[in-house]
């Protein structure tokens, strides 16, 4: 298909190839396609230092085939950096990602796309913003850190984050716990577990737009360089053709995308992610749809911290390949991608050797139902999320006496000043897309729960959210939140809470006409949120529709 860029001799856009020019390009380049590469390098991110180098590579790629390369920037805060205070900026983080790229796409009328981005938000914002723009596009991750070999064994970031509660139990020395904060942390690229970094990263992969086991590669491989270039080339391809985001993406790619995750035990915020990708694409795709998508694909592999195996030992597995051939009568074959040709064609070539003691096949699955289970009851009347493949089968069914707090900071007060008794329910509340404001995730908790080797015997629910990298009972997006007035205010230290993941349940032992009179005088905590925490706080919706706030309908 021959190309024709008509601004260049269109005498009323004289302006812009006269400022292009002052930006080194020649008139004869803004003849070729022009692909915007949305860079989201930073210093202080690893799944993200590796773009300033990468990026270089893409370029190449786009120059080779007959483009030219513009390249611009987005923010990309880290998670395991922003715990406490930090959280409560990450998730409005999302769609400020997505609306910066949209205006500058809009403004500068790029004629493809390459989106650069590894972690938690900003996989999910660029996704978003991608739809927004429906443009030809490709994405590519940075690839995962390289797991960290200890004296005992191999450790990766989940394994740090568990030795806080370790340390505190006497589990580790002090020496053991300097050596883990200087060392699990081994290198650049995302987090070697199946967090919602990689989760997001190898939904771009299966929804048709990223290649293939990008994410779970070594960041530091020659294979990585490699495909930055085949990107590179691609996407002019892409552009030549007409191909827009439309024409990859559809309803059916994001079930396929949300199969992959349920056959894995990927993160549980997939689910607010996911559906904030359909919102911007005209998709109703809200909690209760999720489970009903996810809850036949059989869970086949597990990944840190729900396994022993990190997600490189994904990718020597056989990677996500094996695991779509694996589950492949529950996917759409049809679906296109990006890189060239179907999923049923990509499928049907795949031939690399499968470590089936990693990824099983669908007949000797680890879970017969999906990774994922979506609770609801008079505590979550719209709905919860666990991720039933981190939990200890035994804890499947729970009944304890509530422990009740109010802010994320009392909850890791107690944990460190005072004891747990085992057999509780811990609720966390007023920590919701509202009233945090910005729906943290308490992660932290979560791993020094399982460092003190409560996580057998100890529940933890909340309005707020879990990280990927959580594993035990922890039920997250309670809906309504506390803010909203949603029943998990009502809940006192005491008040008995059953938790049964056979029947999808939640419930608290009142009466509806307690819950409500409870309601009367329960009593907002003072969240303070000012600037972007109050526009998010004003303006966001429930996290059963994916927590979105400037992409509302």
């Amino acid at each position: 298909m021959e190309w024709k860029n008509e601004r260049v001799d269109n005498p009323q856009e004289a302006y812009y190839v006269g400022l292009m020019n002052s930006c080194g390009y020649r008139t004869k380049d803004l003849r070729k396609p022009v692909i915007g590469i949305v860079n989201s390098y930073t210093d202080v991110n690893p799944g993200h230092k590796v773009f300033k180098e990468l990026v270089q590579y893409v370029k190449e790629g786009i120059w080779a085939a007959g483009g030219a390369p513009a390249e611009f920037d987005v923010p990309a805060p880290c998670d395991g950096m922003s715990h406490g205070e930090g959280m409560h900026y990450i998730l409005p983080q999302r769609e400020m990602i997505a609306g910066s790229i949209e205006n500058m796409v809009g403004a500068n009328s790029f004629d493809g796309l390459v989106f650069l981005c590894s972690c938690d938000k900003i996989v999910p914002g660029m996704l978003m913003a991608a739809a927004a723009c429906d443009k030809p596009t490709l994405f590519l991750t940075a690839g995962s850190m390289v797991p960290y070999e200890g004296e005992e064994r191999t450790f990766v970031t989940p394994d740090l984050k568990e030795s806080i509660g370790e340390r505190k139990a006497d589990k580790i020395t002090e020496e053991q716990f300097q050596n883990y904060k200087e060392n699990i942390c081994f290198s650049c690229g995302t987090c070697s577990m199946y967090g919602t970094a990689n989760t997001m990263g190898v939904f771009a992969e299966v929804i048709g737009l990223a290649p293939i086991d990008s994410t779970t590669m070594l960041f530091c491989s020659a294979a990585k360089y490699k495909q930055a270039r085949d990107v590179g080339e691609r996407i002019v391809e892409l552009t030549k053709e007409g191909m827009k985001f439309s024409d990859i993406v559809t309803e059916r790619s994001l079930i396929n995308g949300l199969r992959h995750i349920s056959a894995t035990g990927g993160s549980s915020n997939a689910q607010l992610h996911v559906c904030a990708i359909a919102k911007v694409m005209g998709i109703d795709l809200k909690m209760e749809r999720f489970d009903e998508i996810q809850k036949d694909v059989p869970c086949i592999a597990k990944f840190k911290p729900s396994s022993k195996y990190n997600i490189y030992d994904y990718y020597k597995a056989g990677g996500v390949g094996a695991t779509l051939k694996s589950i492949k009568r529950h996917l759409y074959l049809d679906e296109k991608l990006a890189m060239g040709g179907t999923l049923g064609e990509y499928l049907d070539k795949f031939n690399r050797k499968v470590n089936k003691e990693i990824i099983h096949d669908e007949d000797t699955p680890l879970y017969p139902d999906g990774c994922f289970k979506v609770l609801k009851g008079n505590l979550a009347p719209k709905g919860s999320v666990v991720k039933k493949s981190g939990v200890d089968p035994a804890m499947f069914y729970h009944r304890g006496p509530a422990v009740c707090f109010d802010s994320e900071e009392d909850l890791r007060d107690y944990m460190v000043n005072k004891k747990i008794e085992p057999g509780c329910v811990l609720v966390i509340r007023y920590e919701g897309p509202k009233g945090g404001p910005g729906m943290r995730e308490l992660s932290i908790p979560a791993a020094m729960l399982v460092g003190m080797g409560l996580h057998t015997s100890v529940a933890m629910i909340t309005d707020g959210r879990f990280s990927g990298a959580t594993r035990g009972p922890c039920v997250g997006h309670i809906t309504p939140e506390a803010w909203d007035g949603g029943p998990i205010a009502a809940v006192q230290d005491g008040d008995m809470i059953t938790i049964d993941l056979h029947k999808g349940t939640i419930d608290v032992e009142l009466s509806d006409e307690e819950i409500q009179e409870r309601l009367k005088s329960a009593k907002r905590p003072d969240h303070p949120a000012k600037g972007i925490l109050h526009a998010f706080r004003s303006m966001v919706g429930g996290a059963d529709e994916g927590a979105v706030w400037l992409y509302k309908d």
